[in-house]
């Protein structure tokens, strides 16, 4: 008996890409709602109002699509 009929290595290999394309992307999603929090105080400092809203709706964007791609991961992991 070899090692590859008790290892899946199509499964291995798909668990593995699939969970570094989904950490990346993760991490990437919340950089900008990191920079829009940033900007956005940096904005509001320099009495700059409506790119100080536009930089609040890039964080929140960014909030919600990191909340979304962790609750679509949890889903994924519990079914």
């Amino acid at each position: 008996m070899s090692l590859l009929t008790i290892v899946d290595v199509e499964a291995l290999w798909r668990t593995t890409w699939t969970a570094a394309v989904a950490g990346v992307g993760i991490c990437l999603v919340f950089t900008f709602a990191v920079l829009g929090l940033t900007r956005s105080s940096d904005m509001r400092r320099d009495d700059r109002p409506a790119l100080a809203v536009l930089y609040g709706l890039l964080a929140a964007a960014g909030m919600l699509g990191t909340l979304a791609g962790v609750i679509y991961g949890v889903a994924l992991i519990t079914t």
